[in-house]
């Protein structure tokens, strides 16, 4: 009774998960659908799987770098890192973007159109193996607007705009942002067919030992 029990919860797991990846391609779509549709205004509890444009314009002279990432250009690798600048929308409130790599080491800001478009991020939190913050010479590798606002001697929402967009002509000295939102893994399948699978091995292996001790003498 034991084994029967447990491949019924093999089989009630599978379905669950099926039931969770028709969920989640409900999302993908809606991601997709963000993907391809105008920004929308900035909303005031704003989703990951948006894609929004922020009113607002870039303080002058305000900038840091996130992380480090080598890629390569016709005259070779070079160094680089994510530039983060302050925008302020009209009623004061900044928010701190991700504009995307640029060949920096030392961060200074450059002169961008205002509003930009993107996903709204959350903030991330140092793990184990992260590098520390270098909060002095603006240089971070954790994404978290606090202390990166708080280095550039601001107040800024908790969250982080990550900018979309082209990228920028080769050798241009323009920041390379993301191309698409982002989307959750989408497992559920595989998930579906392993403990379908697993189910099917115990049935197997159950009525094999049942069919050897109804045959014994």
């Amino acid at each position: 009774m034991s084994s029967l029990a447990a491949m019924a919860a093999m089989v009630a797991l599978g379905v669950w998960q099926l039931h969770r990846l028709t969920w989640k391609e409900a999302i993908i779509a809606e991601i997709r659908a963000a993907q391809a549709a105008p920004p929308i205004a900035l909303p005031a509890t704003p989703s990951p799987f948006e894609k929004v444009q922020i009113i607002c314009t870039w303080l002058p002279g305000q900038a840091a770098l996130y992380g480090d990432e080598i890629k390569d250009s016709p005259t070779g690798p070079i160094l680089g890192a994510e530039l983060i600048q302050p925008c302020q929308q009209p009623n004061g409130t900044i928010i701190l973007a991700d504009l995307g790599w640029v060949p920096q080491l030392t961060p200074h800001a450059l002169a961008l159109p205002p509003n930009p478009v993107g996903y709204i991020r959350a903030p991330e939190h140092p793990g184990w193996f992260s590098a520390p913050d270098d909060p002095a010479h603006r240089l971070f590798y954790t994404l978290d607007a606090a202390p990166i606002a708080q280095a550039l001697g601001l107040q800024a929402a908790p969250y982080m705009l990550i900018a979309l967009g082209p990228p920028p002509p080769p050798g241009s000295q323009l920041p390379i942002p993301a191309r698409d939102l982002p989307t959750p893994p989408n497992n559920h399948y595989q998930y579906a067919l392993t403990w379908f699978g697993l189910a099917a091995t115990l049935g197997f292996q159950f009525i094999f030992f049942a069919r050897k001790r109804l045959l014994a003498p």
